[in-house]
């Protein structure tokens, strides 16, 4: 499998053995830019990396502007004197290269189109706007042209691969991304990655499976309109953890009905399950069984609630047990850093692998929540 070359996205770099980054995109009109920022903040608090938003109309460019401007600063990335590298604002453009030129002008980290959709000689003057513009990077990173993803999807083919995708979707997908990748390069624009994406979970990973060994060329990975929250996420979950485990993806995107922050939420599930990032406490707890003693249902959650919603623990990569039983609870909670196994109307209380105390099931809650956070000071 080819490897893969890195580019930056405004100070977030992609590809080249980086970190996968975490995408979403906001669901506000653009044109209220107060709307929008608000949902940037929140996307950037839950752990968003990098922020898409729609540029439909000429009328809301002054707003995406203003968005791109007053953009806040990445999680974590904040210096001593309080300032910080501003989250990379993304235009998604679909259509009109004139608004895709207007987002490059405002200042944009990149930008998405589906060159399939515009003429040849507009692909290419926005190639050559966003190779002339220069956006701010990481610290110690040359300032970086705008990037630009090629979105290939199975709703928007070249209408000369629509009927060879009736027999093989993920070929006809491949083909038309890596159609418009060869004509970037040979325009001598190489900052640029790929996604080719289906709400066909098997069509998606046998498309990046194949486009993967085809390029050097970050690729950015998810199930395009996989559905709501409970059903998107399964279905992202099995899509893009197949495609991370099998090496393949470099920035990702839990696409979902609802609200952007669950997105970012879910895709950072991902990446903790397969060992590749974390942010934020894990919580390990116990399926319910004849043999729990407690309520570990309502416990569980609640313990999950009130740990991802406090903003002093969400940089750190901590493992937190809740155990309902006598059976496997007690270890399971050893080997976590911090926990709880409980049973007939009490619990035992460990921090990392100790047993600190012995208390009724009314209060094991605050009590773990309170050993947590005390370790974060």
């Amino acid at each position: 499998m080819a490897s893969r070359r890195r580019i930056m996205v405004g100070a977030v770099p992609v590809g080249g053995g980086a970190p996968v980054a975490v995408q979403s995109m906001t669901c506000t009109r653009t044109g209220d830019a107060d709307a929008t920022l608000r949902q940037v903040r929140a996307l950037v608090a839950a752990g968003c990396e990098v922020v898409r938003v729609s540029l439909p109309t000429a009328e809301e460019a002054p707003a995406f502007a203003r968005v791109v401007r007053e953009a806040p600063a990445l999680a974590g990335s904040e210096s001593a004197e309080g300032e910080g590298r501003r989250v990379p604002i993304i235009a998604d453009i679909h259509f009109d290269w004139r608004l895709a030129l207007a987002a490059v002008e405002a200042g944009a980290a990149g930008v998405r189109i589906n060159p399939g959709t515009m003429a040849e000689k507009h692909v290419r003057e926005i190639v050559e706007a966003a190779a002339d513009a220069r956006v701010p990077a990481a610290p110690g990173e040359p300032d970086a042209p705008v990037a630009i993803r090629i979105g290939v999807n199975a709703g928007s083919l070249p209408r000369d691969l629509r009927e060879r995708a009736q027999a093989d979707a993920p070929g006809a997908l491949v083909d038309a991304a890596l159609r418009w990748a060869e004509q970037f390069e040979e325009w001598g624009f190489t900052a640029y990655k790929l996604s080719v994406k289906s709400s066909s979970v098997r069509d998606t990973i046998a498309a990046y499976r194949l486009l993967a060994g085809k390029t050097d060329a970050p690729l950015h990975v998810g199930v395009t309109e996989a559905g709501t929250v409970w059903s998107g996420s399964i279905k992202s979950a099995v899509g893009i953890g197949a495609l991370l485990a099998d090496g393949v993806g470099d920035t990702i995107r839990v696409s979902l009905t609802g609200d952007p922050v669950e997105e970012v939420r879910v895709a950072w599930q991902i990446l903790a399950a397969l060992g590749l990032r974390r942010r934020g406490p894990e919580v390990i707890s116990c399926p319910t069984c004849g043999r729990t003693e407690v309520d570990i249902v309502n416990l569980a959650e609640e313990v999950e609630r009130r740990l991802g919603s406090d903003p002093a623990l969400a940089g750190r990569a901590i493992s937190v047990a809740v155990m309902g039983c006598r059976v496997n609870g007690p270890e399971e909670a050893r080997h976590a850093d911090y926990g709880i196994a409980a049973g007939a109307g009490e619990g035992v209380l460990f921090d990392h692998g100790e047993r600190v105390a012995t208390l009724p099931e009314g209060q094991l809650l605050d009590a773990l929540l309170e050993l947590v956070r005390g370790s974060a000071g």
